[in-house]
């Protein structure tokens, strides 16, 4: 199995120590571990395409992008674990017709053997998507995930009208990328997810990435809609700093949305440790009363812990 390390050292022993130091961050706050709403854990012939992608983003991108965390899934359980997080969560996401319901039974067997994970569903705008949807909620989805920009499809598809209103209905949160970063699709940006909140005003939206780079124009969806959500993943690390900088005047604010911001990772994909993606936030100054809410309350009250 190929790692990105350099030859002569342990990954293995160096995730161990990490996880000394992860684990002492949630410590020092009093929390009885982490909760990661934004983690993958894909059938093996999907993840291995998203780590092709990944490694040939570069040019597309101007810097490269090593996935720290490359290795078997047991392995990849296991070092969650060993961090200390708690809850976790596959979020397949399907990017073709016909392709979500077998992702979503993937994501059932790996939620039956894996008590940690809460049970992640997907969809994408076919005829079959409500009749998968309702089958996924009586199985007891915690939590859906889509990808505007992968899945090239306008969230606003009439296709998906009765799905949206099962999940407003239930109050299942859908994590979403729907910014235009790392790049642009034909159907990301803000202004596509305010119509379809303004059809939809409930729905418990998890905007990945906070949205980035149009942090400012998520952060104001939020303040408008309740149930939107905004997740950390990426945001803040100098990896995503040299790409899409969070602009510095709107950092107060995250103080203000406190209940709405939730930790999230990207693990294992991922071109940096868990540690700096942490230390990220810490480096916030935004109080331990914030970070117990973003590490570990806002994700227990979305996913019903």
């Amino acid at each position: 199995m190929k790692h990105h390390v350099s030859s002569g050292r342990d990954p293995a022993h160096e995730w161990a120590v990490e996880a000394e130091g992860v684990r002492a961050r949630w410590q020092q706050l009093n929390l009885p571990g982490l909760i990661d709403i934004h983690t993958h854990f894909m059938p093996h012939n999907v993840l291995r395409k998203v780590w092709a992608y990944f490694d040939g983003v570069a040019p597309l991108l101007g810097q490269e992008w090593p996935i720290t965390y490359r290795t078997s899934e047991d392995q990849r359980l296991s070092i969650l674990r060993s961090f200390g997080v708690r809850t976790f969560t596959s979020l397949n996401y399907a990017h073709r017709p016909g392709m979500a319901s077998w992702l979503n039974d993937y994501s059932r067997r790996f939620a039956d053997q894996v008590p940690e994970a809460a049970l992640s569903g997907t969809f994408f705008p076919e005829p079959s998507a409500p009749d998968y949807v309702a089958e996924a909620l009586e199985a007891g989805t915690r939590v859906f995930k889509v990808h505007v920009q992968v899945g090239g499809f306008d969230p606003g598809d009439p296709a998906l009208d009765p799905v949206w209103e099962m999940l407003s209905s239930s109050a299942t949160p859908v994590v979403i990328h729907c910014g235009s970063g790392p790049n642009p699709g034909e159907f990301t940006g803000p202004e596509r997810m305010e119509r379809l909140l303004q059809r939809f005003p409930t729905l418990q939206l998890v905007i990945a990435h906070m949205g980035m780079p149009e942090y400012a124009q998520f952060l104001a969806l939020a303040r408008r809609f309740y149930g939107v959500h905004l997740d950390t993943t990426m945001v803040f690390t100098d990896f995503i700093e040299r790409l899409h900088p969070f602009p510095r005047e709107h950092v107060s604010q995250l103080r203000d949305m406190q209940e709405r911001i939730i930790l999230g990772s990207d693990f294992p994909n991922i071109p940096y440790t868990y540690t700096h993606a942490l230390d990220a936030l810490i480096n916030l100054d935004l109080g331990d009363s914030w970070l117990r809410a973003v590490l570990h309350d806002n994700g227990a009250r979305l996913l019903h812990i």
